[in-house]
């Protein structure tokens, strides 16, 4: 496991047009309250992964079954949808999207609970399995490409073709509304998880993909809680976006072979989430593919399946050699908050 260390604030090149992450938590919770598959996670104390990790506390965010879509990715593309549809414009509209995972699922559900289409764009590595979960929630899955970047582009070209609405949840330049509004439906759950914590935790483990998740939950958790949290953000080493581009001073492609941690193996970092956590976090970690397969197992033994992604979190917490302890501060009376993002099944 690799650390970098960042300094906040950190001001990185190319980002002067990129708004920071919303803090607006009321906005989806609102929404939430109108919906009749919504309604709370569990905030569970993992005792065996605070044992295994030698530390006072291990709090686990489960989000495995998120308005019955298996993740938390429920929150961001339907609520967008359904930000949407309060407008008046939703109904027969076409939003079009790629996926390496469950942004899809939300996509589809958000397109069908307000009489929307939904076309979704995979990547022809993505199981079969997981095209025939969209083709269940009503989306047209059409595969492109070899790795999910692939996929977006020809997501992108789609829209442009067809006048279809392109409902990413990365951001680039010229691509920002949506993506924005994405990840302010993501603070619900770090607005549940903030009711819910009975102390202030003293570290938070995010895991990244394109890093709209952790930007979310860092923006909220500083707003709230201050500098007490060290915020740690954990992606793939085969996928090093944030990490690479901290460490290069502005945005930067990271290289790498696929990762077993299917849902964070995003090359590009979304410009929002990059903007926010490079002010917001404290440390960013490369975790090996070994280290996430480990992770996933205590995860299994402990009660609480999940995949190599959803898990990754944890994973870098019982990963952190004696020295990364002490660089991290993690000590026997560390209380950690982790997010388990999606079920087994990914």
């Amino acid at each position: 496991m690799d650390i970098l260390h960042n300094t906040r604030p950190a001001a990185l090149t190319g980002l002067d047009d990129v708004p920071f992450p919303s803090v607006d938590a009321d906005a989806p919770m609102a929404l939430l309250k109108r919906c009749p598959a919504a309604g709370q996670t569990p905030l569970v104390a993992a005792k065996p992964i605070a044992a295994q990790a030698d530390v006072a506390e291990v709090w686990i965010k489960d989000e495995r079954g998120r308005m019955g879509l298996g993740s938390f990715k429920a929150l961001g593309a339907a609520y967008v949808i359904a930000h949407d549809a309060e407008q008046g414009n939703a109904k027969g509209a076409t939003y079009v999207t790629a996926s390496a995972g469950n942004h899809g699922m939300s996509v589809a559900a958000g397109a069908a609970a307000f009489g929307a289409r939904a076309v979704v764009y995979i990547a022809q590595t993505v199981p079969e399995a997981f095209a025939a979960r969209l083709a269940d929630q009503g989306a047209e899955v059409v595969r492109a490409g070899e790795t999910y970047e692939a996929s977006m582009e020809a997501a992108a070209q789609a829209a442009s073709d067809n006048g279809w609405r392109l409902l990413s949840d990365s951001s680039w330049e010229g691509y920002m509304e949506y993506p924005h509004r994405v990840m302010e439906g993501y603070l619900a759950l770090m607005a549940e998880a903030i009711e819910q914590m009975e102390q202030v935790p003293t570290h938070i483990f995010l895991q990244a993909g394109v890093g709209g998740l952790a930007g979310s939950c860092a923006t909220l958790a500083r707003q709230v809680w201050g500098d007490v949290p060290r915020i740690i953000v954990v992606e793939p080493a085969f996928a090093a976006a944030l990490y690479g581009s901290v460490a290069a001073g502005g945005p930067t492609e990271g290289g790498g072979p696929v990762s077993n941690m299917g849902r964070l193996d995003c090359k590009m970092p979304s410009l929002i989430a990059l903007k926010g956590l490079a002010r917001d976090a404290d440390d960013f970690v490369l975790l090996s593919e070994a280290e996430a397969e480990a992770g996933a197992g205590a995860m299994m033994v402990a009660g609480w399946p999940s995949t190599e992604s959803g898990a990754a979190g944890v994973a870098a917490l019982l990963a952190a050699s004696s020295q990364q302890r002490r660089e991290l501060d993690l000590t026997k009376d560390a209380r950690v908050l982790c997010i388990v993002s999606e079920g087994p099944e990914g």
